[in-house]
């Protein structure tokens, strides 16, 4: 099974080596013009750029407050001991069937 994709992979490692270089021979040609035309050959490259997502200050973490706590938890408190309620009155009374 290895053996069948072999052949095609060299095939179209071949291909690309041939655009390869048929690309390189324009690089050549175009930056022989660019000196004929008085630019440069080759260009620079230009300076490196963080992204934009690298250089945006990160934003200020929200901490809650001590008593923003105690609030979340009272009525968290208050939720389950509901919710434990109820599943306890729907036991008692859905229980006899």
């Amino acid at each position: 099974m290895i053996l069948k994709l072999v052949a095609p992979l060299r095939k179209a490692l071949a291909t690309l080596e041939k655009e390869k270089q048929q690309i390189e021979r324009e690089i050549t040609v175009v930056q022989a013009a660019l000196e004929a035309l008085g630019g440069k050959g080759k260009p620079t490259p230009a300076p490196y750029t963080p992204a934009p997502s690298a250089t945006r200050p990160k934003a200020k973490q929200r901490r809650m407050s001590a008593a923003a706590r105690r609030a979340v938890s009272q009525r968290m408190k208050a939720f389950w001991a509901k919710r434990r309620a109820e599943a306890a009155k729907g036991k008692t009374q859905g229980g006899n069937k």
